[in-house]
């Protein structure tokens, strides 16, 4: 595959560019559809109609207050009649989809290769990426929100995972080792069931010393769901940097002035986007920090 220079640029750099570009702004849109979902459906209302509105005063939204990111900072976050509080929900959630897609385009373009199955694989993995990723965002915001990691989500998207990995086996270059895609889909098996086991674990021992719940089923069927898409080191990576994240939310909280409010004493964090937030940090910079890890380690 031959590729023109263009003012020390490759034709192959100025598609990167470009295609990475597309696929944020594609991101954004989509963000911005995931916003609709987000809001409608913990309230039971259909996904597709009627048409966006505000959630104060109930008035239709024009089309320009619907472009993603740039509507809400040309409102400054508020309703334009009402003045309503919009929420930075909107735009994070946008921004997050759209970054993650635009990753996922510029990693594709940077493993492309002349051998027809390899790229293949890394339409595959681009693809995966930002499945996973719009998946985690919406999962992230729901258990912020609701404390709720819904089945009809983390089921699916845990055979997703499996389906994947398998997937992205069978098309990879091996150089002079077969693909084993049943292998590869018996491990990540094995690694969501490990991991689940680990968190039930843990739920188990927080209930033993306790006793009251710690942990929900939800954030079990969520680490099977990461070690499905990542494999178990990249799972327990996600599990680790999501556990940090709670005990720094948790130590800013004891922190902050009291409240004499018992709801405010009780309040559950939602562990749940902690780990959220740790798989995207482990599928997009996973390798590196554990070879990282690794090397320091002396391993």
């Amino acid at each position: 595959m031959n590729f023109v220079a263009w003012g020390g640029y490759t034709r192959l750099s100025a598609m990167r560019i470009l295609g990475t570009i597309f696929a944020g702004l594609f991101g954004l849109v989509f963000g911005s559809f995931l916003n609709v979902c987000l809001s409608r459906w913990p309230e039971g209302e259909s996904v597709v109609k009627p048409r966006s509105r505000c959630r104060a005063c109930g008035r239709t939204l024009t089309w320009w207050e619907n472009v993603p990111v740039v509507s809400w900072l040309a409102l400054r976050g508020r309703c334009r009649i009402c003045g309503a509080w919009i929420g930075a929900r909107y735009v994070v959630v946008e921004l997050a989809v759209g970054g993650g897609w635009g990753i996922a385009c510029s990693r594709f373009f940077v493993h492309i290769s002349d051998l027809p199955k390899f790229q293949n694989a890394a339409i595959v993995a681009a693809l995966g990426s930002a499945i996973f990723s719009f998946i985690l965002v919406g999962l992230a915001v729901l258990d912020a929100e609701h404390l709720w990691l819904p089945d009809l989500i983390t089921y699916p998207a845990i055979l997703l995972g499996l389906v994947y990995a398998a997937t992205y086996e069978e098309l990879a270059w091996h150089f002079d080792t077969p693909a084993r895609p049943l292998r590869e889909l018996l491990s990540r098996l094995l690694a969501a069931l490990l991991a689940a086991a680990l968190v039930l674990l843990i739920r188990w021992l927080y209930w033993l010393i306790r006793r009251k719940e710690g942990l929900g089923l939800g954030d079990v069927k969520l680490m099977a769901m990461l070690a499905a898409w990542l494999g178990l080191p990249g799972a327990l990576l996600a599990l680790f940097i999501g556990v940090v994240i709670g005990a720094g939310m948790g130590v800013t909280m004891l922190l902050m002035p009291k409240r004499n409010d018992e709801a405010w004493a009780t309040r559950k964090l939602p562990l749940g986007t902690f780990l959220c937030i740790g798989g995207i940090v482990s599928s997009l910079w996973g390798q590196q920090i554990i070879a990282t890890y690794l090397r320091w380690a002396g391993f």
